[in-house]
């Protein structure tokens, strides 16, 4: 399965925010949208960071009260692993266990379309795993059928 079949179920919908933007406007737009993450970017729209909740608690703890007067651009990720919609939801998974974050922004012919969770990964095999049970029980069905 690739990343593509995720986006078509969930949509592309991305909540962005300028890097220009402070703390304050970022954790109201992850507390108004219920998101845990927000892309950053720059003003022709071309992705340039990432923001998440763990970026905002790691500034918070380095700067103290200070922090909500500081911009996106000075608490964002800046080096932001991204991943292709054509892209395997293995290998997605495998680099954000790797990276050991949570968020990766998906790109089509280098345009951000998406972003896709390590919570939309677990839903998806949820979903094959239920899928092939369901089969299995078809299957063995149709056998005790034979029997008979």
């Amino acid at each position: 399965m690739i990343v593509k079949t995720i986006l078509a179920a969930k949509g592309g919908e991305v909540v962005s925010i300028e890097p220009t933007a402070d703390l304050i406007a970022a954790a109201k737009l992850l507390t108004k949208h219920r998101i845990g993450v927000l892309v950053v970017n720059d003003a022709g729209g071309r992705l340039i960071g990432i923001l998440s909740e763990r970026d905002i608690t790691r500034v918070l703890a380095e700067n103290a009260s200070a922090v909500l007067h500081l911009s996106v651009a000075e608490a964002m990720t800046r080096n932001v692993s991204t991943c292709d919609v054509s892209d395997s939801i293995g290998s997605v998974l495998k680099r954000m266990t790797k990276g050991q974050f949570r968020h990766m922004p998906v790109l089509e012919n280098d345009r951000l379309v998406g972003l896709v969770s390590i919570g939309d990964i677990g839903k998806c095999h949820m979903g094959i795993l239920l899928d092939h049970a369901r089969d299995l029980d078809e299957c063995i069905d149709q056998i005790s059928l034979m029997k008979l």
